[in-house]
């Protein structure tokens, strides 16, 4: 099962690979911007508002790369024909 995961990712079409791939880099930045803001809030601020703000921004970089692999799999499937 696993293989196969990886066989799919591995033969993706280049465009949906690029775009992946950069889209993966953006959520992976901004979550690291999450997690510098919740740092913030734990060493030096105490404001609730810091913290919702880390935490809120954490959950949309995780729900943006899993809608980026997600929506990456449908559409080389129907480039594919596979769908």
């Amino acid at each position: 099962m696993i293989k196969k995961i990886i066989d799919t990712f591995k033969h993706f079409d280049k465009k949906t690979s690029k775009i992946m791939r950069y889209g993966l880099q953006f959520c992976f930045v901004l979550c690291i911007v999450s997690v510098f803001i919740l740092f913030t809030y734990n060493v030096t601020f105490h404001s609730p508002f810091m913290y919702y703000i880390g935490i809120s921004l954490f959950k949309l970089s995780l729900t943006f790369a899993i809608e980026f692999v997600v929506c990456g799999l449908v559409v080389d499937g129907i480039k594919k024909q596979m769908v």
